[in-house]
């Protein structure tokens, strides 16, 4: 059994396959063609109320990569901010012990006077979870988009970027430590996008059993311009369970 997620299923154990991989670029290209003919019909999501929402962007991005899906959420009705801390470089953006993230995070829910909806993309996702373990109370709900939560990094085929980026080793205690607390049960609602043919982190990690999962058909480049994804974000964010 996995240590990490605590699933017995093998398949989350391994990188998704090549063929889904190696046609990442073209697909992540496709999903956002898909996006103008869409947009009229997400337009009838469900209006927020000012609800404040945070956007975390997956590794090495910043909070420009989630632009679009910033402005069609504000356009819903909701209080839309970035997480404000740069490129996503891992522990090196959110502070050692994630005081950084935790702070932005706090001072957000103050300013609204709610809790905050964290909406990460990837990576963004599992910083968005442990967020949730730490400050339960300022955080509303988590919408995780691919976020490969429920395994271990080398059951994703960007581990070694992540190590060249963040100057973090994933067999670290200090790592492992954050990888376990992410994939522990939240005490918040959480809404898990994942994708079946998600050539980087797979979709047999990107959900558990604390999770309403919705399934998208989406590559992982570029997931956040996905209109099914942005679909799912509209819905979970509507939501009152």
């Amino acid at each position: 059994m996995d240590a990490v997620s605590g699933r017995g299923d093998a398949v989350a154990l391994t990188p998704p396959p090549w063929r889904y991989t190696l046609t990442e670029v073209p697909r992540g290209a496709a999903g956002v063609a898909r996006l103008a003919a869409a947009y009229p019909s997400l337009r009838q999501a469900p209006r927020g109320r000012g609800q404040p929402v945070m956007l975390l962007p997956g590794l090495f991005n910043s909070d420009r990569s989630n632009v679009a899906l910033w402005r069609y959420l504000a356009s819903l009705g909701y209080a839309v901010e970035g997480w404000g801390l740069g490129r996503n470089l891992g522990q090196r953006a959110i502070g050692h012990d994630g005081a950084r993230l935790f702070a932005r995070v706090e001072a957000m829910a103050v300013r609204h006077g709610a809790p905050v909806t964290l909406v990460g993309v990837s990576l963004g996702g599992l910083m968005a979870r442990i967020a949730a373990q730490r400050m339960p109370d300022l955080v509303a709900r988590v919408v995780t988009i691919s976020s490969p939560f429920a395994g271990p990094p080398t059951a994703t085929r960007v581990w070694r970027a992540y190590q060249a980026l963040s100057g973090a080793r994933v067999e670290d205690p200090a790592v492992r430590a954050l990888v376990e607390e992410a994939a522990r049960p939240l005490p918040v609602p959480i809404t898990a996008i994942w994708s079946a043919s998600d050539g980087l982190v797979g979709g047999a990690i990107c959900r558990g059993e604390d999770c309403d999962a919705v399934e998208v058909r989406s590559s992982h480049i570029w997931v956040q311009f996905n209109p099914e994804v942005w679909r799912a974000v509209a819905m979970a964010l509507a939501s009152r369970v």
